[in-house]
């Protein structure tokens, strides 16, 4: 029987994705899911996929655990590909990939004590040993104290704090999460990504998560995938892709601020004095924000700044100015050129 968890390479993936495909059959058609997907997933990350309702996403996570059968392609979960497994094999990899759902899925006539329980009675475990582990993982999410409630009297945040000792309960080494905040409230949903990221800090447990919250990629996040259509559209580090999306999926999900200005915009200047429009877009580490006056300096010119927003993401300032200067004799191009140690990228968003 495989052994999983043994003798682990930490320098591949610990999940290893490659040309997976998914079809359903739907009315007699077929329709394809999931296309092409090629995805990596590092050990002991949080690893974020985000896209809009039907894109894929949750069938992609089923077939993490093998809830889902894929139609062609692999998936390696430490060098070991699912679609070689034998039923005990599968078996076994389920009780190392913990769930987290979206509405927590608790049976109500239990307590939460035996919610918990329940994985371990299922595969015959020690009462010593359900004790234990019981627990220890009711006292992780904070939830000693409510062992013998049951679901009806506990909030939401609770109730999903109890999905998730529930899908810790096995030691699990890879935890999988299906928009498990979205039907809680801003505070519980605070608590269960502080939560979250603190099982990974302090367990190294590898988290996937779904979502169609660009907040919580944000807030707990690693790396993130786009996923639409059944494609991966991007893909990298949070910082990178919120400081500069491609995609036009993407700039959606961010709702990136839209352009609030007290004039028009023009795609052509009007008169010689007319005003460019600048869009400057940076991402710089926390220690080496742009130096305002050197740039202020290279465009040489008065600069009446419009709109601003700064944020920061993993160790990174992530920001953009919309700024107004005088067109005439403004060389574009040769701005670009003595600010591009500076910006990510400079965009001429019309004239006024």
């Amino acid at each position: 029987m495989v052994s999983f968890g043994s003798h682990v390479d930490f320098s591949l993936p610990h999940i290893k994705i490659r040309n997976l495909n998914k079809y359903y059959a739907v009315q007699n058609q077929h329709v394809h899911a999931l296309k092409n997907i090629d995805l990596d997933i590092p050990e002991g990350k949080i690893f974020g996929i985000i896209g809009k309702s039907g894109a894929g996403k949750s069938s992609l996570l089923r077939t993490l655990n093998g809830l889902e059968k894929v139609s062609d392609g692999s998936i390696h979960i430490h060098q070991h590909n699912l679609a070689e497994l034998n039923h005990a094999e599968l078996i076994q990899l389920r009780q190392r990939i913990g769930m987290i759902f979206q509405h927590f899925n608790l049976m109500s006539a239990k307590t939460v004590w035996d919610n918990v329980a329940l994985p371990l009675k299922i595969a015959h475990y020690s009462a010593t040993e359900i004790e234990q582990r019981v627990s220890a993982v009711l006292e992780l999410v904070g939830l000693s104290n409510k062992a013998q409630n049951y679901p009806a009297q506990l909030s939401g945040g609770q109730k999903q704090r109890v999905g998730i000792a529930r899908a810790l309960v096995h030691h699990p080494e890879i935890l999988l999460c299906d928009e498990a905040t979205s039907a809680l409230d801003p505070e519980s949903t605070s608590v269960v990504l502080s939560l979250l990221k603190e099982i990974n800090q302090t367990l190294g447990i590898t988290i996937v998560l779904i979502t169609h919250e660009m907040q919580v990629i944000r807030e707990i996040c690693d790396q993130v995938v786009v996923i639409e259509h059944g494609e991966i559209v991007e893909s990298g580090q949070v910082w990178s892709v919120f400081s500069n999306p491609q995609q036009q999926i993407t700039q959606e999900l961010l709702n990136l601020e839209q352009l609030d200005l007290p004039f028009q915009l023009h795609e052509q200047p009007l008169a010689e004095s007319s005003q460019v429009i600048l869009r400057l877009s940076y991402a710089s580490p926390l220690q080496h924000a742009p130096d305002l006056n050197s740039i202020f300096s290279a465009i040489d010119r008065p600069v009446h700044l419009y709109q601003s927003h700064i944020d920061s993401i993993q160790e990174h300032l992530i920001g953009k100015f919309v700024v107004a200067v005088p067109q005439h004799d403004l060389d574009i191009h040769q701005l670009k050129q003595q600010l591009q140690h500076q910006f990510a990228k400079i965009e001429v968003l019309g004239y006024a």
